[in-house]
């Protein structure tokens, strides 16, 4: 699952969970941009994954969003747009359980070169780059892909637009 470093108590909300802002940042060419994690001790266990992490202090989901979007990538000509879905999700990460209230917000970047300059130290042992995908090439990968129903979730928001409000995706528990 996603690489976010945080302290167990850094922008934890209602039931525990921790509050988390993903960026869904597509290009001009409606690519969409990933990263790719692994287990920090062992680089076999991978998966690929939205930009994004914990909100810190008071910082709303849009700031952290675009935050954790600069440390990631190095991004930061970005138009933010709305938030797409929100799921809670639980999954062990690096020795422990990570319980999650993720928001995904969709945005637009032309800036296509990354430099994950900002990345924690968990993050540096745990993130091995970040690729642009078509939506067809989500479709057919066999790949591990967080959330796992991004291409065809990605594929109904080329097709129709954002939704009018937040989709509430599935939790998923790995």
């Amino acid at each position: 699952m996603p690489a976010e470093a945080a302290d167990a108590h850094e922008g934890l909300g209602r039931g525990g969970f921790r509050k988390v802002a993903r960026v869904v940042l597509l290009d001009p060419q409606d690519r969409v941009l990933l990263l790719h994690g692994h287990e920090p001790d062992d680089p076999s266990d991978r998966w690929w994954f939205t930009p994004g992490g914990g909100l810190e202090g008071d910082e709303t989901h849009e700031r952290a969003a675009l935050r954790e979007l600069v440390e990631e990538t190095g991004i930061t000509e970005v138009e933010l747009g709305p938030v797409l879905w929100r799921r809670t999700c639980s999954f062990p990460f690096a020795g422990r359980r990570w319980d999650q209230d993720e928001w995904y917000f969709l945005a637009r970047t032309a800036q296509t070169a990354t430099a994950a300059t900002g990345l924690t130290e968990l993050e540096r042992r745990s993130v091995a780059g970040a690729r642009w995908w078509t939506c067809r090439e989500l479709t057919e990968t066999h790949e591990t892909v967080y959330p796992t129903k991004l291409a065809g979730l990605l594929r109904r928001v080329l097709d129709e637009g954002p939704p009018a409000t937040p989709e509430v995706l599935d939790t998923e528990i790995v």
